[in-house]
């Protein structure tokens, strides 16, 4: 698949784009720049906050795209191309099902802010990783913006203590997934990574054919399912190895980079 079509490229964040440190391959700035200069497209897809990830890109955070919160909002230049918030009725529903749950923690995600009413260390450490725009509230019922995704973290694993009883009580109304081994995202129902991406080929005008991704976990499987050229990493979910048509590196091997430099550069 050497010089194939490609037009747009995205890559989630944890566990694939960055290194077992979450830290960002410096090399990376010259392979956006090579692919700029190709005319394709390159966009972070993850389930972290837009603050956070135009924090990490910060030297081409001013052109590049990112499609944050697992795919309910994705901004270009400072301008938002794309949305899909959780409609407020759900809301209250959601976090007090959450807060029934022994040991989860709950991050109210809003466009303008992440919220969150705890102050436990090792939460706030964990919820510093992704939300570089967070606030301390009282009750997160009191809040007024737009939301798009509630995260739930869980430190004794979200797949086993806390996607079961979600997906039961919200799985057919919303999408329920799993993003990590301590995370859990409730979204829309038609949110995903993959309903963004859908959302860029119409309005662009590049095609699945075109599409390329990597990912690594749960919530990278519709993101996937909507490129022709999808990879997994080596260190991904089983799951997501057997929807992937392509198998990449591990992230800690920057395997990104090493495929976009044997595909496309």
């Amino acid at each position: 698949m050497p010089n194939c079509d490609i037009k747009f490229i995205a890559a989630d964040m944890d566990g694939t784009l960055l290194d077992e440190n979450s830290q960002l391959n410096p090399e990376f700035f010259d392979v956006y720049q090579q692919l700029t200069e190709k005319g394709i497209i390159f966009s972070a897809a993850s389930g972290r906050q837009y603050y956070s990830l135009i924090e990490t890109f910060a030297p081409v955070k001013d052109d590049m795209m990112f499609i944050a919160e697992n795919g309910t909002l994705v901004m270009h230049k400072g301008e938002e191309l794309y949305s899909c918030a959780i409609e407020k009725a759900s809301i209250t529903a959601i976090i007090e099902h959450a807060r029934a749950i022994e040991g989860a923690q709950i991050v109210l995600c809003g466009k303008k802010s992440a919220y969150i009413e705890t102050q436990d260390p090792t939460a706030l450490k964990e919820f510093s990783k992704y939300y570089h725009r967070c606030q301390y509230v009282e009750d997160l019922l009191s809040i007024d913006d737009d939301f798009i995704k509630v995260a739930i973290c869980h430190f004794g694993g979200t797949e086993e203590l806390v996607y079961p009883t979600f997906n039961q009580a919200f799985g057919e109304s919303h999408q329920v997934v799993v993003s990590a081994k301590i995370w859990l995202d409730v979204m829309n129902a038609t949110a995903s990574k993959g309903a963004a991406i859908e959302h860029l080929q119409q309005s662009l005008g590049f095609s699945f054919e075109q599409t390329m991704s990597f990912g690594d976990y749960l919530n990278d499987m519709e993101m996937l399912k909507a490129s022709g050229h999808s990879y997994a990493m080596e260190n991904a979910h089983p799951t997501v190895k057997q929807t992937a048509r392509f198998s990449a590196p591990s992230n800690t091997e920057s395997g990104v980079l090493t495929v976009i430099k044997q595909k496309l550069l």
